[in-house]
């Protein structure tokens, strides 16, 4: 093919701001990609575009990604555009160019080239020994915490001696020891951190002038992806390469900035233009996933942001559904009518995989755990376990499970070191062959002279059966389960080594005790004559049900932070209430600009049905009964007529035009208007009984008193005349 008609191929398909971002030339040049807008597209097109125009061979071509799996995509994709070339080019992340060129000029730092890189097992194994060192509690002050904190420091380009002279807390005072000590040992054992792959090549730009300039010299096209998920020390690498050639084309969007938590700094993003006055601006805004209703709601979302680049997304697709909006009595009725309509989905032919469920928070997901594993719907959690399957949940029921069964080897080598006590595994071990050699139980064996056991493993051992007894008096009490749940948690040491990490992984971890014990309340509640072995047996058929792989598919449950860069034909975003989301650590650090831009990219992952659910009540964490929710300020910030929710005047009738349709808004007003006929008994997500059919949850309330009932023995919905059928709120 002629170089012309093969360049005319290339472009071909490409609409208007994607030609300009591919063909533009030499300088800076910001790419604003809105979701679903194309953007790895044009960043493959990009690069063969100058490999066909010939101003770029392919090893003048740096091409950075975040992730492995992004990295590989693109790779495959400008494979197939320009064949082997690639090979000559960097396309990958941050991390493995750093490391290359670290490869090659480690000695520079005063490492040899065959340096070793840690892991976060290894970063703590020695974070450990630098507390040991110097004496300190390593359960009052963790190595995940000072893990923790010292790379936030690395990440903001803040050296150890930067940050001694910015103390302000006696914590901090020791992690400035720990990290001055912590880099001297790395730097003693030939090692690096995967902070460090970053913070030393910036260090190796600075510092060696002939580096900097071989290094950006070879390469004059430098492109980067997901741009507003970069950090300082990132944004200076970049810098430090581009400087003398300017030729920097960043792909990002604001509006999917979500990551502040892993210190990225939006800031890199919004102010490209003041860094590179004379930069290039694309915005791409047709989106080729979603619904123009879908987009509207996000556009009107965005919007309530002050710091924001302006872009309106649009798209092809036709005007589609309106957002559909859901209030429920609590949290249990809000899984159980997600579940149900999942079903009727599934009942009309939709396939399992085209669904997603999406939460604020990990522990949100174990009312909905258990629905669906009732109802026999099969499903996957991305981004991490199951509920059940988590390993702090995991923990807190070994506990109870070794209060019942004082016979349970499982149950005991888990927990025995869980925090941590200073119980190895060779001591485990020797309490189990003693148990085993004598008949006893492991926890006769525990109470009791185990042969071989060093004095500090006996006296470690010696506490924790302490604790165990005082715990097992307590069982025997047959009190609520709910109260020795946390009983266990805090007088067993495990909340406390939580709050010691001073991590958002420890929070969440935090959050999922919590909201075991707010099941182990609901277990109280509604067991007649219930005791631990009952609840015990009830979470284990929720743990041990589902490992189904059907060829529907599966249904995706994950948080939204997990839900970036993914597409689903249906979503439904739970918990949407102020507290839960924007989440109450965010309302308190006055962070609802990220909360909001989460909450956009959640709404953008929809293609072509939008549910958002709230809850009047939410059982509070920990078990503290059910409190009154006030539903999220982001539902009051979508426009009435973008959804099945009639604009409210007097006693709650629709005003015209407000919504797509009179007979819309009267499905809308049937259930939530203040008319009096016996529909309004039932709110959507109630259960019900009715005299012939049994248990069954409300699904839809439609105009004319119909309420929609699907019943657990039939699998499908029925319509039932609210003032004529025998049916009941439970």
């Amino acid at each position: 093919m002629p170089a012309d008609a093969a360049i005319d191929h290339l472009l071909e398909g490409l609409n208007p701001p994607q030609r300009d971002a591919v063909t533009h030339g030499e300088g800076p040049m910001l790419i604003l990609a809105g979701a679903g807008s194309g953007k790895t597209r044009v960043i493959t097109h990009r690069i063969a575009y100058l490999l066909r125009t010939g101003q770029a061979r392919p090893g003048e071509i740096l091409a950075i990604t975040f992730t492995n799996k992004a990295a590989a995509e693109m790779r495959e994709r400008v494979e197939l555009l320009v064949g082997r070339a690639t090979r000559a080019m960097w396309v990958m992340t941050f991390h493995a160019a750093c490391a290359r060129m670290l490869r090659a000029h480690a000695d520079k730092l005063g490492f040899t080239r065959q340096f070793t890189i840690y892991d976060s097992a290894d970063q703590r194994r020695l974070m450990k020994q630098c507390l040991d060192n110097r004496g300190y509690d390593t359960k009052r002050y963790t190595p995940r915490a000072m893990q923790s904190q010292i790379s936030r420091a690395k990440n903001t380009l803040v050296t150890a001696e930067q940050y001694a002279e910015t103390v302000g807390s006696p914590f901090e005072e020791i992690v400035a020891e720990i990290y001055a000590d912590y880099d001297r040992e790395l730097l003693r054992m030939n090692a690096m951190d995967f902070d460090d792959m970053l913070l030393n090549s910036v260090r190796l730009l600075e510092r060696h002038q002939d580096v900097r300039d071989a290094y950006s010299n070879q390469f004059r096209w430098v492109m980067v992806d997901e741009y507003q998920d970069t950090n300082k020390v990132q944004y200076r690498w970049l810098q430090l390469l581009t400087s003398e050639h300017r030729n920097l084309a960043v792909v990002g969007d604001d509006a999917q900035s979500i990551y502040g938590f892993r210190a990225a700094d939006i800031r890199n993003i919004l102010e490209f233009e003041e860094d590179y006055p004379d930069a290039h601006v694309v915005k791409l805004e047709q989106n080729y996933r979603s619904t123009q209703t879908i987009l509207d709601a996000a556009n009107a979302l965005i919007s309530n942001n002050r710091g924001q680049m302006p872009k309106h997304l649009w798209t092809d697709l036709g005007q589609g559904d309106p957002v559909r909006v859901r209030e429920m009595a609590d949290e249990h009725a809000e899984a159980r009518w997600v579940t149900a309509e999942i079903q009727r989905l599934v009942d009309e032919g939709v396939s399992r995989s085209e669904i997603a469920v999406f939460y604020r928070t990990n522990a949100q997901s174990r009312v909905l755990d258990e629905m669906l594993t009732r109802a026999g719907v099969a499903y996957q959690v991305i981004g991490g376990p199951k509920f059940y399957e988590r390993a702090e949940v995991k923990d807190a029921i070994a506990y109870l499970t070794f209060l019942v069964n004082p016979q349970d080897a499982t149950a005991f080598t888990r927990i025995a070191n869980s925090p941590r006590r200073g119980i190895g595994q060779t001591s485990l071990s020797r309490v189990l062959a003693h148990a085993n050699n004598m008949g006893i139980s492991v926890w006769e064996a525990a109470e009791g002279e185990v042969p071989g056991l060093a004095k500090p493993a006996r006296n470690a051992i010696g506490r924790f059966m302490d604790t165990m007894n005082a715990l097992k008096r307590r069982a025997e009490e047959n009190g609520p389960v709910a109260q020795l749940l946390d009983a266990v948690l805090h007088e067993s040491g495990y909340l406390d080594a939580l709050h010691a990490e001073r991590t958002i992984e420890a929070q969440g971890r935090v959050e999922n005790l919590q909201e075991l014990v707010s099941a182990a309340a609901q277990y109280d509640v509604n067991a007649e004559n219930g005791s631990l072995d009952e609840f015990l047996q009830q979470t284990s058929l929720f743990a041990d049900s589902d490992n189904l792989r059907e060829d529907e598919g599966l249904v995706t449950l994950m948080t939204m932070h997990n839900a970036k860069g993914l597409e689903f034909p249906i979503v439904f975003m739970i918990g949407m209430e102020d507290g839960t989301f924007p989440h109450s650590r965010s309302i308190e650090e006055s962070n609802l600009e990220e909360e909001r831009r989460l909450a956009y990219v959640g709404v953008t992952r929809a293609m072509r049905q939008l549910t958002l659910t709230y809850a009047r009540r939410r059982m509070g964490y920990g078990g503290g009964g059910a409190t009154p929710t006030i539903k999220s300020r982001f539902l009051d910030e979508l426009p009435r007529e973008l959804t099945d929710q009639p604009a409210r005047i007097s006693r709650g009738f629709p005003t015209p035009g407000r919504v797509a349709s009179w007979s819309q808004a009267a499905a809308a007003s049937a259930e939530y208007s203040a008319d009096t006929n016996d529909a309004q008994l039932f709110k959507v997500g109630d259960d019900v009984v009715h005299a012939q059919l049994g248990d069954g949850v409300v699904t839809d309330l439609q105009p004319g008193g119909i309420v929609v009932v699907r019943f657990e023995g039939e699998g499908r919905d029925r319509s039932l005349m609210a003032d004529v059928a025998p049916i009941r709120k439970r």
